[in-house]
């Protein structure tokens, strides 16, 4: 396994951490990412869909409400958790 693969994995196993950590800080910046998927991790950019909030009944794409400070919050958190600092990439 290589080290890319295996801090995915770590991100990926602490991401409910990471989401508690936003939500301490911005309630609508966890509610901003809350359903997003971590899909992939390469050149320090962490990639999210968002495409499993689609399947559920009304709306639930928080695209328009997701915005700079935000992100900012969300990869603060993963830095604190992780001690990665990762870029966000929304597909």
């Amino acid at each position: 396994m290589s080290d890319l693969e295996r801090s995915f994995l770590e991100v990926k196993s602490k991401w409910n951490v990471v989401l508690d950590r936003v939500l301490e800080q911005d309630r609508i910046a966890w509610l901003a990412f809350f359903d997003a998927r971590l899909v992939s991790l390469a050149n320090d950019q962490l990639t999210l869909s968002f495409a499993d909030s689609q399947k559920f009944g009304g709306q639930h794409d928080f695209t328009v409400v997701r915005n700079p400070k935000h992100t900012e919050i969300l990869m603060n958190a993963i830095y604190e958790i992780t001690g990665f600092d990762l870029k966000i990439h929304e597909e």
